[in-house]
């Protein structure tokens, strides 16, 4: 074995395992007095333009992370505002996103250190995932199979739901950035280019949009770029969410091709790659929902990850049906039945395929823009062949998705799916979270509430509309759904959760506690297990148990360090036991950090009443 040495500029950077400075430039090889470098991850460099070295290391730990690992560790060679702010960034989303198949890196694991050359290096230190990346593993195995892409594709939208639900986005997808694990799930890494979602960043989007330059003016944001997986909008300067399912679908062209993406041609008019000759494998329904991820403007991509992931749960029935019409077997006898049956045979036989047309008709209509000619297309199919319902009720479903964020006319799509297929759960529940966005609560309930008399016994539908109602202060109404959710799935952790949560406003503070213990023996999930110890924390501070509370809110605080109402509480528990400098550090962060939650405004309200009353005392 051998220790490197950290310092860029150390002509002889290898050194033996024991040695303690290095030998050729004296610095030390124990950074931060636990982290050894072991052994490079990419080729050690001179060239000035190579900004990061990456080391596998030996990290003996931290009290955030006691466990003695072997992790990877990025250092940053040169110290200019914009890589800082890089790998800033990274340290900031690699901490805010929690998932076993994203690395894991604390604030402990971000810092800075001198070698004896005179530079400060930055350091990002994350959990190492063993196995290769998807770009080695093309190399050695070639093209995935249509099941195999389902899967993977499945995994990684899975991942990149936690990513968008934590406000980032990834801009850089691509094989080499995406690792199988040995147990054959996938790990997606990199996040030195992650950006945050926030308001203040849709805003430089939103005014750099009509620039003649497309780089924004005033408000350029840093672009990353690499070449054939990056869409045009981040090549501008304005990537968004919807830029990583774009890059998503060009990685899976890779896989399902096995060849470089520089090696496809490419449409002259539209600039699509021309794959599908090269992967005989991908049905046409696969293949289409793969094109769509890769359409030129956002807007045409699917909106979101719940909205692909509900695609791909559709996928395998739409390539089984696009099999079945399409084989031999299936022509052969529909031929024969026809000549057996005689003409009125053959006529009825003819019937789907001729409400299959209309369908088709229609829906090309509906692209156009011509709705009432489109219903009127696909009423006929219906009356020809009634099954095609559920074709135009899965067409007007996908089409509200993919207008997801055009809230009426997402609303007005689901609606005519309903028209077609009022059994459809899924679709009623995409309509409740668009009227909530439309703050249409009658709509919100009332869709809920077919939903649950479709599939009473489906404790999410409760738990759900649970939230709704608590969302709108109907708290009697939200506790009575959370306690169905509750008593048809006894482990279901998220509605104890909120029960407890309201078990604490009404000053419940036991029952709170026995909810957020049971709560926490039926989940691993971080974002849930943070706010149960939240809500554990504040119901041992309505028991004036303070040091218990402290104890709580202290492991919901490691989790996640950006729920503002866990400050609000620390700031009352520091008060209590008399520790004003953490108070006021705490109390800080409530009043200044984001929250919708109604008890924090309660809770600033209180402050600032105290801070009144004692100005006016000391007057």
């Amino acid at each position: 074995m051998s220790s490197y040495c950290i310092n860029p500029f150390c002509a002889g950077r290898k050194n033996p395992d024991d040695a303690e400075n290095c030998l050729t430039c004296g610095t030390s090889l124990l950074i931060n007095n636990r982290i050894r470098l072991v052994c490079p991850l990419r080729a050690l460099s001179e060239n000035p333009f190579t900004y990061f070295d990456v080391f596998e290391v030996d990290d003996t730990g931290t009290q955030w992370n006691p466990v003695r690992k072997r992790r990877v560790l990025k250092v940053l060679r040169w110290n200019t505002p914009n890589l800082v702010k890089l790998i800033e960034g990274e340290s900031l989303a690699l901490q805010f996103i929690q998932h076993p198949n994203i690395p894991e890196s604390t604030s402990d694991d971000f810092f800075t250190f001198v070698p004896t050359s005179p530079l400060t290096l930055h350091c990002l230190v994350m959990d190492k995932f063993e196995g290769q990346n998807l770009e080695q593993w093309i190399e050695a195995s070639g093209k995935i199979s249509q099941s195999q892409a389902l899967e993977w594709l499945k995994q990684l939208v899975e991942i990149l739901d936690t990513v968008h639900r934590s406000d980032f986005f990834h801009r850089d997808i691509k094989p080499s950035n995406i690792i199988v694990q040995p147990n054959g799930q996938l790990a997606l890494v990199d996040f030195g280019t992650a950006r945050r979602l926030t308001n203040t960043y849709l805003a430089k989007v939103s005014c750099s949009g009509g620039t003649n330059t497309g780089r924004g003016g005033r408000y350029e944001i840093t672009s990353v770029v690499t070449p054939r997986y990056t869409p045009l909008e981040q090549i501008n300067g304005q990537a968004v969410p919807q830029s990583d399912f774009y890059a998503l679908g060009r990685t899976f062209v890779n896989l399902v091709t096995g060849m470089s993406l520089m090696e496809l041609p490419t449409d002259k008019k539209t600039g699509n790659l021309i794959w599908r000759n090269k992967a005989p494998q991908i049905d046409k329904p696969f293949a289409d929902f793969l094109d769509e991820l890769m359409a030129p403007l956002p807007g045409q991509r699917p909106q979101t990850t719940r909205v692909i992931l509900q695609r791909l749960e559709k996928l395998p029935l739409q390539s089984k049906i696009h099999r079945i019409t399409r084989s031999k077997t299936f022509i052969i006898s529909t031929v024969i039945t026809s000549i057996v049956l005689g003409s009125f045979g053959t006529f009825k036989i003819l019937l789907p395929g001729i409400a299959s047309a209309l369908v088709t008709q229609g829906q090309k209509l509906e692209a156009e823009n011509k709705s009432k000619n489109a219903q009127d297309f696909f009423n006929l199919a219906i009356k020809i062949n009634p099954q095609t319902t559920n074709n135009i009720s899965s067409f007007y479903f996908e089409k509200a998705g993919r207008n997801f964020r055009n809230f009426e006319l997402a609303k007005t799509y689901y609606e005519r799916a309903i028209q077609y297929n009022p059994q459809d759960v899924d679709t009623y529940r995409n309509l409740a979270l668009v009227c909530q966005y439309l703050n249409q609560t009658e709509c919100v309930f009332e869709s809920y509430e077919k939903a649950i008399n479709i599939k009473p016994n489906t404790w999410e539908l409760h738990y759900e509309l649970g939230n709704f109602y608590d969302e709108f202060n109907q708290y009697d109404l939200a506790k009575k759904q959370y306690n169905i959710a509750i008593k048809l799935n006894k482990e279901a952790a998220a509605p104890i959760n909120n029960l407890s949560r309201l078990k604490n406003r009404e000053g419940n503070y036991i029952e709170a506690e026995i909810l957020a213990l049971q709560g926490l023996k039926f989940t691993d999930k971080p974002e849930i297990k943070t706010t149960l110890y939240k809500n554990l924390g504040w119901a041992k501070l309505g028991q004036q148990q303070y040091l218990e509370a402290d104890k709580y809110l202290q492991k919901s605080k490691e989790i996640d360090p950006t729920k503002t109402d866990t400050y609000c509480l620390l700031g009352q528990i520091q008060d209590a036991l008399k520790e004003t400098t953490k108070a006021r550090i705490s109390w800080e962060v409530c009043m200044i950090a984001e929250s919708t939650l109604p008890e924090v405004f309660i809770w600033r309200q209180q402050l600032l009443d105290r801070l009144s009353e004692d100005a006016r005392c000391s007057e």
